[in-house]
């Protein structure tokens, strides 16, 4: 038996190139990173809808937190102080943290926008477009990202 969160970090991994590990990690830490930031009615049922994704925000949910706290100078804080503009600094913190942690595993900023994109792509299957767009729109800064 393989489960959802198998089958989806295979999907990703064979359609961008990613480490099957490292997608799934990347995935679980997108939908923490949503979970602490979107609307929680909405995000709630977004989570609870997406088989496994419950157990992926718990196994890496927090794992940005853990990312060093330092700006970071060359490409990596060329890029992320980009990011930060354009998404108006707000709420950024935690997507530029989540993209210097998943760059520094060795995902490029490209990578991460696929598998952020594949994600909600998902997530729509599951919860229906409506919640999804309401999931997007209460996150600061997550327009930039996808």
């Amino acid at each position: 038996f393989v489960s959802f969160n198998q089958y989806f970090a295979e999907f990703i991994s064979s359609k961008f190139g990613i480490d099957p590990a490292l997608a799934e990690k990347a995935v679980g830490m997108l939908l923490g990173l949503m979970q602490r930031t979107a609307s929680d009615g909405p995000v709630a049922e977004m989570i609870q809808a997406i088989p496994g994704a419950p157990e992926l925000v718990a196994q890496f949910g927090g794992a940005e937190a853990e990312a060093p706290a330092e700006g970071g100078g060359g490409l990596m804080g060329s890029i992320m102080g980009a990011v930060s503009s354009m998404t108006g600094g707000s709420d950024a913190g935690g997507l530029m943290a989540m993209g210097q942690q998943l760059m520094s595993e060795g995902l490029e900023m490209g990578q991460i926008k696929d598998i952020a994109t594949e994600t909600l792509a998902v997530a729509e299957e599951h919860a229906g477009a409506e919640t999804v767009q309401k999931v997007k729109d209460s996150i600061p800064g997550l327009g930039a990202l996808l």
